[in-house]
């Protein structure tokens, strides 16, 4: 399973949401599905976008859990 990080990158940013979408031009209700790990994908260059504002890797944002770890 692929979970997003979003929520804590954020939290680390001092950041919303809201002001995520705005400084990258990606629409709210993708940015709220990336948070609540409810998106079905993830384009890279949505990940680029929100990599580029925080500061960080992709390597940051998603993290690969082992099924057996559910």
């Amino acid at each position: 399973m692929i979970k997003c990080r979003l929520k804590v990158v954020l939290a680390m940013n001092e950041m919303t949401q809201k002001e995520l979408a705005e400084r990258t031009g990606i629409r709210p209700p993708t940015i709220s599905a990336m948070a609540n790990n409810s998106a079905k994908h993830y384009p890279s260059d949505v990940l680029d976008k929100i990599c580029s504002v925080l500061h960080c890797n992709v390597g940051d944002l998603l993290e690969y859990i082992p099924a057996e770890e559910e």
